[in-house]
C-alpha cells in the first residue's frame, strides 16, 4: 500500500544558453521528483523534466491531485493505477501536464517493483539485453559554425559514433552549409541525424529532405508539427527520407495515430511525458506490428534500460539537459553502446545534495 508521497521541484542551470527552432533559448531545465514510500518502508523515486517552463504546474498537479488520489492504493497494481490516473485527470488535462505528472508517479512505482522483485529495469522491460545504440544530440541552432563543429568533435571524442544537430535556420542554405560541414568532419561512417523541432511546413520539409540527399542523413526528426500525422506521410512518400518523431506525443492514442498514419521510420516516446515506464512500454508494444524501432528522447539514464530491455533495435538520445549528471551513475558507454544499470529498480538514484546546491528555484 502507498503510504506517503513527497514532491520536489528543482530549477537547474545549463552551462550555456541552448536554442532550437521553436522553443527559443534554454538557460536551465526543471526536474520534478516524486518519491513514493510503501507500507513496508520501500521507497521508489520517479521524475519528469521540462525545458524550463511549466515545472511548477506539474509539481502542483502532483501535490494536489495525484498525491491524495494514490495514497492508500496498491503500489503493485501499476497498470491499474496508470489507467486510473489517466481518467482521474482526463477532463481537465488529457495529455500535456497530466502526462508529465503521471509519468513521475509511474516511474516511482516501477522503481519500487524492481526493488520488491530484485530486478533491474532492463529485465523488467523485456530482458532482451543490457546495452543499446546511443547518439549524442545537441541543442545547437544558435551555435556559430566553428562552435558547432567543436561541439560535434567533443561528442566523437567521448566515444559516440552517432550525432544529431538542430536545423531550422531562416534560410535553408544555412542549414545545408552546416550539415555539409558536419558530415565532412565526422566522415562517412558516423551516423548523422537532423532535428527541425517542427520548423517547416510540409512543402518546405520536402524541399529540405531532397536537399539533404548528398549527406546521408539517417533520420529527419520532427520536420513539421507532430499533430499533422498525414503530413509526415506526404513527406515520406515524396522523398523516401526516414522520419522520426514522438517526443511531443503524450497519450497512447496520439502514438497509435502516428504509427498508423505517418509512415515513420522511428518512434521516440519519452517516458517523462508519455506516462512513464508503462506508457513507454505500451508504445513499444503497439509499434511492433508496424516494424518501427522504438527510440527515446532525453532521460538517457532511464531510457537506456527501456531501449536495451525492449530489444527492438532502437537508439537512445543522450540529451543536452544533463539529468544524469545529478545522479549517482551518469550514463556509461562501452564500444559506443550505452550500458544499462543492474541495480534493482530503475537504477536512477539522485544526488540530493548536488540537486539542492544547484537549485535555482
Amino acid at each position: 500500500m502507498i503510504k506517503s508521497v513527497e514532491i520536489n521541484h528543482y530549477k537547474l542551470p545549463l552551462a550555456e544558453v541552448l536554442s532550437d527552432a521553436k522553443h527559443g533559448d534554454h538557460t536551465h531545465f526543471e526536474l520534478i521528483l516524486a518519491t513514493i514510500t510503501n507500507s513496508e518502508g520501500i521507497t521508489g523515486t520517479g521524475y519528469t523534466y521540462t525545458g524550463g517552463r511549466g515545472g511548477l504546474s506539474i509539481a502542483t498537479m502532483l501535490e494536489h491531485d495525484l498525491k491524495p488520489f494514490i495514497i492508500g492504493k496498491d503500489e503493485t497494481d501499476i497498470d491499474g493505477l496508470y489507467d486510473e490516473m489517466q481518467w482521474h485527470l482526463h477532463y481537465v488535462a488529457r495529455g500535456g501536464i497530466a502526462s508529465f505528472a503521471i509519468s513521475a508517479v509511474d516511474i516511482a512505482l516501477w522503481d519500487i517493483r524492481g526493488k520488491l522483485n530484485k530486478q533491474p529495469l532492463w529485465k523488467m522491460a523485456g530482458g532482451a539485453g543490457n546495452t543499446c545504440k546511443a547518439y549524442r544530440g545537441g541543442i545547437d541552432l544558435n551555435f556559430a559554425k566553428p562552435k558547432l563543429l567543436q561541439s560535434i568533435q567533443g561528442f566523437l571524442d567521448k566515444g559516440f559514433n552517432a550525432v544529431k544537430i538542430k536545423i531550422g535556420q531562416p534560410k535553408l542554405a544555412d542549414d545545408i552549409d552546416r550539415i555539409r560541414s558536419v558530415r565532412e568532419l565526422i566522415g562517412a561512417d558516423t551516423v548523422f541525424m537532423v532535428d527541425a523541432n517542427y520548423a517547416f511546413e510540409v512543402n518546405q520539409a520536402i524541399d529540405a529532405a531532397k536537399a539533404f540527399e548528398p549527406y546521408d542523413i539517417y533520420w529527419f526528426e520532427e520536420p513539421i508539427i507532430p499533430d499533422h500525422y498525414s503530413g509526415y506521410a506526404e513527406i515520406a512518400n515524396a522523398t523516401g527520407m526516414p522520419l522520426a518523431m514522438g517526443e511531443n506525443l503524450h497519450t497512447e492514442h496520439e502514438f497509435s495515430y502516428a504509427l498508423a498514419q505517418s509512415k515513420l521510420s522511428f518512434i521516440q516516446p519519452d517516458a517523462s511525458n508519455c506516462g512513464g515506464v508503462t506508457g513507454w512500454l505500451r508504445v513499444a508494444l503497439m509499434s511492433k506490428p508496424f516494424n518501427v524501432p522504438v527510440c527515446s528522447h532525453g532521460m538517457q539514464e532511464l531510457h537506456v534500460s527501456l531501449v536495451s530491455g525492449n530489444g527492438h533495435d532502437g537508439w537512445i538520445e543522450v540529451h543536452s539537459f544533463p539529468i544524469d549528471e545529478y545522479t549517482t551513475r551518469p550514463l556509461r558507454l562501452e564500444h559506443a553502446r550505452a550500458v544499462a544499470p543492474d541495480t534493482h529498480g530503475t537504477g536512477v538514484e539522485f544526488d540530493r545534495h548536488k540537486l539542492n546546491q544547484m537549485n535555482e528555484a
